[in-house]
């Protein structure tokens, strides 16, 4: 179920990143760049920081963890 969560948020804050970028400003690609440094981190280290927070909101774990 995490897993799932993780990659639906990353996939809209990225989708949110580029349609901001598109209508607001193109700052906005800093969202995308910080949403996939994260992914790119967390696949190497295997800490997930939205992972402490959908602990902390008593999320059940699944069969994976981040990524």
């Amino acid at each position: 179920m995490r897993e799932r969560i993780v990659r639906a948020v990353a996939g809209t804050m990225v989708l949110i990143s580029i349609l901001l970028t598109h209508f607001v400003s193109p700052y906005w690609l800093w969202l995308g760049v910080f949403v996939g440094v994260n992914l790119l981190q967390s696949s190497v280290t295997r800490f997930c920081p939205l992972e402490k927070i959908l602990d902390a909101a008593g999320v059940e774990t699944g069969k994976g963890g981040c990524s």
